[in-house]
């Protein structure tokens, strides 16, 4: 006897659907890896997705073949199936089965975890020194901040292609996350704390950055523009900002850090002069309150009484108050 109709529309519906949703993929950011970062974890987010598809395939083999031969038929109505007390060949394949699955995933995403947290080789320019940007996150913005040109810019952030960059991620207040799809994942923004995060863009483009974490009203406002540049163009922005930015004050500093939406902004100079988010407490307007000395930093951040004694040791310094 044939198998009803009503199976083979089902299994005809399921596959349309698994051909939609995979062509579907192409269009993903996380699967149009732009750099070396993007490259590993796409490669391993396709291993684990044609695992996870031989485990469905395998499955689904096994639940149409039990539907079809073991299904109820008029000449085996009176069927008794014999007393069952276990089948060793069978329990051994079932329980190896996913131990094999589990190592295939297992292995290469351990290697790829120690791997990224190094910065990508480069066999085009040898350069192996990477930018480093200080990346921080505030209600609802990104401040990136280089101390290296001693150029500060909000919600973008212009990096040289085939050159590792090291972002330091930061907060200024509530943990955030920090996210560029085609340059690689996400890492945590955290109030004093630091978190490091290689990419590299392999060609020059314009790349969507995004907060991939809850943090607000507003956080789906916190969108900024990693743009990779020639080296030769990157050079020349750079000369740029150093001759026509306005210089980053504290007073303007603590105006961009107020909750709210910001557009994007340019400047000489960083904050990294009086606060290192990463480091230093920081209350804005309140500068004898920090117990760090400005300009330098502080970094006594163990027990209260290490705080106490920055504090008298800087304590008559009133100069600072009106920064």
């Amino acid at each position: 006897m044939k198998p009803k109709k009503g199976f083979w529309k089902l299994a005809g519906l399921f596959s349309a659907l698994s051909v939609f949703f995979l062509s579907g993929c192409s269009e993903l950011a996380v699967l149009n890896p732009q750099g070396p970062v993007a490259k590993e974890q796409a490669d391993l987010i396709v291993w684990s997705l044609w695992m996870m598809a031989i485990v469905v395939v395998v499955v689904f083999a096994i639940f149409a073949y039990v539907l079809i031969k073991y299904r109820e038929r008029p000449d085996n109505m009176d069927y008794e199936p014999p007393e069952q007390e276990g089948n060793l060949k069978m329990e051994i394949i079932w329980t190896a089965f996913p131990i094999i699955i589990l190592i295939l995933l297992a292995i290469p995403t351990v290697k790829s975890i120690y791997a990224l947290e190094e910065p990508p080789k480069n066999e085009q320019t040898k350069i192996e020194e990477p930018l480093t940007i200080h990346v921080t996150s505030a209600n609802w913005k990104w401040i990136f901040s280089y101390p290296e040109e001693n150029i500060e810019t909000v919600n973008y952030v212009n990096i040289p292609e085939d050159r590792p960059v090291r972002f330091e991620l930061t907060s200024q207040g509530s943990m955030n996350s920090f996210w560029v799809p085609e340059l690689g994942g996400q890492k945590y923004s955290m109030n004093n704390m630091a978190m490091d995060l290689y990419l590299q863009a392999d060609n020059p483009g314009s790349y969507i950055g995004r907060s991939a974490n809850f943090s607000g009203e507003h956080f789906t406002d916190m969108e900024f523009e990693v743009l990779a540049q020639t080296h030769e163009e990157y050079e020349e922005w750079v000369d740029e900002v150093k001759a026509t930015a306005k210089p980053l004050t504290e007073e303007k500093y603590d105006e961009i850090i107020e909750p709210g939406v910001v557009g994007r902004m340019t400047f000489n100079g960083t904050h990294l002069e009086w606060v290192n988010h990463a480091k230093d407490a920081y209350i804005p307007g309140k500068v004898d309150e920090r117990g760090m000395n400005m300009g330098h930093g502080n970094h006594n951040h163990g027990s209260d009484d290490s705080k106490k004694e920055s504090h008298d040791e800087h304590e008559g310094h009133d100069e600072h108050a009106g920064h």
